[in-house]
Parts: structure tokens; C-alpha cells; sequence
């Protein structure tokens, strides 16, 4: 199957530091490789319903935010996760898309969970603080739940930043952003630090 890397992006801000160091590490993957990206800000989803014990759920129309979204993570290889660290996790944009996730997995004829299977899921944020530690809860989430839909965990790539631009002078994180790509993936397990996220 050909590769195709679907760019989600979580900030309320464009071209933002996560955004920036996602650019910089896309650009290292080969001509080949589809890619497509998708503001949150500019394409925002509506507020995540959970319907598990009241109606049944149902395809959403493709010409729909929430179809344009659910048609791109199934049709991706590899599904990078761009959002800023916004209180130790993910920021508001990107919770709700993940949130979706859970309507998805029981969406008629969607087959989420066995379709995402096997795919990778990756990370890339930006952060004010200089111990990457802080990324922590970030990192387990997105691990978690490429754990529970036993997907690969490329981990996350960090770079450090606040002002807009800050991140490009992160000499660090743009030379790890050369190769983000090019590792091999494992199957994400639980807990997240058996599988030595790249940080």
C-alpha cells in the first residue's frame, strides 16, 4: 500500500511552532508519498456527542466536516498529530477530533478500529519548556490510542518554542526532524515508555 500521511493540525494559530517543525520534517519524505493536511481551526468539527446507549450511529455525509475528516484518517497510512502542548496534553482542536474517534469505531461500515490497525500514528508539538518531560501526558494519550486501535507509535517529535518562529531556532529539533519519518514504527503498547518515544 502506498504511503499517504494525513497532517492534522491542532492550533488555533496558523503556521504555528508545531505546524513549522511538521513542515520541516515532511519535507524529508520521499516525492511519492501523498500528503495531506487539514486545519482544525479552519475545518473545526462540531462538539463530540456520544450516542453509545441512546440512537443508533451513522455514516457522516462526505461533503460534511466531520465525512471530510473520517474519510482522511481512513484513507491515511500514517496519521500525524500536529498540535501544540496546551496544559501537558494536546490542545482542545485535537482532543475533539480524537473524541470522534470514539463515534467512528461504531460507525456502520467504517470498520475504524480494523482499518486503523497496523497504520502508524505520530506526533509533532512545540513547547515552552525546556524538560521535555512535561510532554508526558501528550505522548501517553496519543500512545494509549494507537494502543487501543493497535496501531504503530512513531512517537513525537518535540521542538521547543512560544513566539511564533521560536522553533526553527531549535537547532535540536530540526536535525531529529530529518529523520522523524524514516524510522521504523513499533506496535504501540502500554504503558507508553516501552516504546522509547523519540523525544
Amino acid at each position: 500500500m502506498t504511503r499517504r500521511f494525513l497532517f492534522v493540525l491542532g492550533s488555533a494559530r496558523t503556521d504555528g511552532n508545531s505546524e513549522l517543525l511538521a513542515q520541516k520534517a515532511a519535507e524529508q519524505l520521499p516525492a511519492d508519498v501523498e500528503q495531506q493536511w487539514i486545519s482544525l481551526a479552519e475545518h473545526p468539527l462540531p462538539d463530540f456527542v456520544d450516542l453509545r446507549h441512546d440512537s443508533d450511529h451513522v455514516r457522516p455525509p462526505s461533503n460534511s466536516t466531520a465525512g471530510l475528516y473520517l474519510d482522511a484518517t481512513l484513507a491515511a497510512t500514517d496519521i500525524v498529530i500536529v498540535s501544540p502542548l496546551y496544559w501537558y496534553s494536546v490542545s482542545a482542536l485535537t482532543k475533539r477530533y480524537l473524541d470522534h474517534w470514539s463515534g467512528w469505531l461504531r460507525t456502520p461500515g467504517a470498520d475504524f478500529k480494523a482499518t486503523l490497525a497496523g497504520r502508524t500514528l505520530w506526533g509533532v508539538t512545540a513547547l515552552a519548556h525546556r524538560e521535555p518531560e512535561v510532554a508526558d501526558p501528550l505522548i501517553g494519550t496519543l500512545n494509549h490510542s494507537a494502543a487501543y486501535l493497535r496501531m504503530r507509535f512513531g512517537g513525537v517529535l518535540l521542538g521547543n518554542g512560544s513566539a511564533p518562529g521560536d522553533v526553527l531556532r531549535d537547532a535540536e529539533a530540526l536535525a531529529r526532524a530529518k529523520t522523524f519519518f524514516a524510522r521504523e514504527a513499533p506496535l504501540a503498547r502500554f504503558p507508553y515508555d516501552a516504546v522509547a518515544p523519540a523525544v
